[in-house]
């Protein structure tokens, strides 16, 4: 017997703007249009923002939108729209918590008041959609509908009913629920889709905004929590960033680091497409040296950003310009995009979507994170961090960026310690240690990992100056440098502090 047909699939439905961009491209192009979708969340997670978002998309593709509302007054969320800047004069409200809910006459004495309101509640709505053919609806919200159902069957029959309603009139509907039961799975099991906003308080610092897409049939959507933060102007979300879905081709060239020194420690420079991470102790050069790096990126013409966590940005322009590396007037021509984050008020998310959007709309090929001790204490208690640095990391390598990183160690000398170890993910890592020398501190340089290059094995001295970075020769007669307690057995000289005694001096 043959079971074979002539008849082709489907043509894939065209998809319906959630009017997030960031929440379209987790769904991978948007909504399945003429469905039902539950929107679940905590109040203050933004239910209603996302529902004023979607609708008023609507409005500006010429889709007419109603919005029926049992929590809010149509006052309210005239009041919540005005705070975005956003008009709803296009809009249909209609409330059903009117002033007849509150008339005394109007209350029944033979019926069960929840039953006669139910059946009237769901009578209006049905109404509403029959008399205005809204192509987006959303409902807001349905603890009520849950409290008047008073038992599971009859509120799982009743969404029902109105599913098979909206279905039946083309219509794409956002459920709203602010999660008052929270055992209540007959909403996951009728929803075309699920999608869960999340809202996490801190101990200290903004509170983070995450969602989760549950459930979503018939899409390939992009799994796990995504951040998002909810400000003036609406919702914006920040996809979680998988670097697979970045690839891209690039030249692997190296460039100069502005130090000969620098350099031939380094094998010849940096090299296009990799990260270097600084490691040291507090003070002991790490972002002079990652600006002197920078600096030199841009003289050649590169666009590059600077994400400054832990330094002021007076503090950073006065200290690059006394070291005679002078960064304004690439800050003020727009080459050097300086940005000052504040770790508390940050999420990860929206710090990936930072670096994106420098990559791919600005056009940034050298990047530097100053430091990777703050960002990490922007997510305290998150797990998986090293797996968020490795797709972060990995994507601005197949972008073809140039990275630094600054990781600080606590201790200043002999024993040292940092918070992570991020070693292993990055392309190469520059070593920098104090040391004791006839009654001075001095500082020491070496590169213990490239896997670009043959590295240099030697240990210089490092010496920061008005003339620059400045790096020494190799520190042979000592021993123990890197414990910061060396043991002198040679004629190495020390470096002085005159200008002309190195032939490195900020080139």
């Amino acid at each position: 017997m043959n079971f074979a047909t002539s008849e082709r699939p489907a043509a894939p439905s065209p998809r319906m703007s959630t009017g997030v961009a960031g929440l379209d491209d987790i769904l991978g192009g948007g909504l399945t249009p003429q469905r039902i979708y539950l929107v679940e969340g905590s109040p203050g997670t933004g239910k209603t923002t996302l529902g004023l978002q979607f609708l008023l998309d609507g409005i500006a593709r010429g889709e007419s939108g109603l919005y029926i509302t049992l929590s809010e007054t149509r006052d309210e969320l005239r009041a919540v729209a005005a705070t975005h800047g956003w008009s709803l004069d296009g809009l249909s409200i209609f409330e059903l918590a009117g002033d007849q809910v509150l008339d005394i006459d109007a209350q029944q004495s033979i019926f069960h008041p929840s039953e006669v309101e139910l059946a009237e509640t769901t009578h209006n709505v049905m109404d509403q959609v029959d008399q205005l053919k809204p192509v987006r609806v959303v409902f807001d919200s349905l603890s009520e509908m849950r409290l008047l159902a008073q038992n599971p069957l009859r509120y799982r029959r009743q969404i029902l009913a109105l599913k098979q309603f909206f279905s039946a009139r083309g219509c794409t509907v956002l459920l709203l629920d602010d999660k008052t039961s929270q055992s209540d799975q007959h909403l996951h099991s009728v929803a075309h889709g699920v999608i869960s906003l999340e809202q996490i308080a801190k101990e200290f610092g903004k509170e983070r905004r995450r969602v989760n897409i549950i459930k979503m049939r018939g899409i390939r959507f992009r799994g796990g929590f995504h951040d998002y933060s909810l400000d003036t102007g609406g919702i914006t979300m920040f996809p979680r960033l998988v670097a697979a879905e970045h690839m891209g081709e690039f030249t692997p060239q190296i460039s100069s680091s502005g130090s000969i020194g620098f350099d031939h420690l380094l094998g010849g420079g940096l090299v296009r497409g990799t990260n270097t991470l600084m490691v040291g102790p507090s003070g002991i050069g790490k972002t002079t040296l990652s600006v002197r790096c920078l600096l030199s990126a841009l003289e050649r013409g590169e666009k590059a950003s600077f994400y400054l966590f832990d330094e002021g940005l007076g503090t950073f322009f006065a200290r690059s310009a006394a070291l005679g590396m002078e960064l304004r007037p690439y800050a003020e021509s727009g080459q050097l995009r300086l940005q000052h984050i504040d770790p508390a008020e940050l999420a990860p998310g929206e710090f990936a979507q930072m670096l994106r959007d420098a990559v791919e709309q600005h056009g940034v090929s050298f990047i530097v994170i100053d430091s990777l001790n703050a960002y990490l204490q922007a997510m305290p208690g998150e797990q998986y961090l090293t797996l968020q640095m490795h797709e972060l990391l990995s994507y601005l390598n197949q972008q073809g960026v140039t990275t630094v990183l600054v990781l600080g160690q606590h201790g200043l000398i002999g024993e040292v310690r940092t918070d992570v170890d991020l070693s292993y993910l990055s392309d190469t890592t520059v070593l920098l240690r104090f040391f004791e020398s006839n009654g001075h501190l001095r500082r020491a340089l070496t590169v213990i990992k490239s896997r670009t290059a043959a590295h240099a094995l030697t240990i210089h001295e490092l010496q920061l100056s008005n003339g620059g970075v400045r790096i020494g020769a190799p520190l042979e007669g000592f021993e123990g440098v890197l414990t910061g307690l060396p043991s002198y057995r040679g004629a190495t000289p020390m470096m002085s502090t005159a200008p002309n005694v190195t032939d490195d001096v900020g080139k």
